[in-house]
């Protein structure tokens, strides 16, 4: 459970809160791409006044989860396919590369964390059950990435896969892919502890396509294909 904004806190901390709750519930496409945000919707739904509410938004408008239109309040930014393929393209980038450089330096110990990992499931439709799902596919994507040695890449790769988070929601409201999944991460698992940086490279491409596919898949079929705002 997430804890309660108090009031009596200074703006500047009420603001920083409030700014990740707020992209929270964006990311977990509570708010959904295209939907309307107002300060006082905010402020009712997170118990502040509009001042930390504002400081808020400016940032998530900085940031681009929201924008901004003048005498109206705000949306949350929609998605767009072009979006969609560029932040895979990063992955494809990266990902591979960085499972490459860690295969054969990733120990035992880590190895079985990952296992673990692969055992996360998730329900469809379900959405505490797909935030714990992505959380651990993170974690998971994380640990191989900061095994290669390079905490900038590291951080960037955070950073993208936080960005790509409502993309995984609608992908995986649609079925339920962890056996699927778990299978490419057992077979990059082998292919890491094996050393063997040619199959790790080519097993985490993979992944990154089928991800890439589902996500797709997701949002060209879903009822709300209007709602969300698609854009090419």
């Amino acid at each position: 459970m997430q804890p309660a904004l108090r009031p009596e806190q200074p703006a500047e901390t009420l603001g920083d809160m409030a700014y990740e709750r707020i992209k929270e519930k964006i990311l977990h496409c509570e708010f959904e791409p295209g939907s309307g945000l107002s300060e006082a919707q905010l402020a009712q739904l997170l118990g502040l006044g509009k001042a930390p509410i504002r400081r808020a938004l400016s940032r998530l408008a900085q940031d681009g989860y929201v924008r901004s239109l003048p005498r109206r309040g705000y949306i949350v930014t929609p998605i767009t396919l072009r979006d969609v393929h560029q932040l895979f393209e990063v992955r494809l980038l990266l990902e591979p590369a960085a499972a490459r450089a860690a295969a054969g330096k990733i120990d035992a110990e880590r190895l079985r964390s990952l296992e673990a990992i692969c055992q996360a499931a998730y329900r469809p439709g379900d959405r505490e059950s797909e935030k714990a799902f992505l959380a651990a596919n993170t974690d998971f994507h994380i640990a191989i990435v900061d095994s290669a040695g390079n905490q900038r890449l590291t951080r960037i790769v955070q950073q993208l896969l936080e960005e790509m988070t409502r993309l995984f929601h609608l992908g995986l409201a649609m079925r339920d892919r962890t056996s699927e999944m778990q299978d490419e991460h057992s077979l990059l698992i082998q292919a890491l502890a094996s050393g063997d940086g040619n199959e790790a490279e080519r097993v985490m491409r993979e992944q990154i396509e089928a991800s890439r596919r589902m996500v797709l898949d997701g949002i060209l079929s879903s009822a709300n294909f209007q709602a969300l705002e698609i854009q090419r």
